[in-house]
């Protein structure tokens, strides 16, 4: 069911800057780059053997990730796990009492299928399920 580590969310304030260090340090630019417009967040990826940096940047206030970055600052938002079927893990972690922020999948960066797991079914961390398109 579970099939690796897919990326690690990070929130910051500027994908440029984030971008500079990346060039600068790596010497490398983004894999992929896109507008998520249903998070209303723009991502920047970065593939690091099989998983990924994925580093998001709030377009307006009321942005989950604004939201994220004025409690917590800068940091480490969420941990996604790919799965081969993803509406059968929601129905699956429903069954067995997980709390779910998203009982139903959703579009997410690089087509793929979305859904959130409340943290506190996580022992504290964000889990995004993550199933390829």
């Amino acid at each position: 069911m579970l099939k690796k580590i897919d990326h690690i969310g990070i929130a910051v304030r500027s994908l440029e800057s984030v971008q500079k260090l990346f060039r600068d340090i790596f010497g490398i630019e983004p894999d992929y780059e896109e507008i998520v417009p249903d998070q209303k967040v723009r991502v920047a990826g970065y593939r690091i053997g099989e998983s990924k940096f994925e580093f998001l940047e709030p377009l307006e206030d009321d942005s989950p990730i604004a939201s994220f970055l004025e409690k917590r600052g800068e940091g480490i938002h969420h941990v996604a796990i790919g799965v081969e079927n993803i509406s059968e893990m929601l129905s699956h972690m429903k069954e067995k009492g997980v709390r779910l922020i998203d009982e139903t999948p959703r579009k997410g960066a690089e087509g793929k299928w979305i859904a959130f797991v409340h943290p506190k079914s996580f022992h504290g961390v964000l889990l995004e399920l993550s199933q390829e398109k």
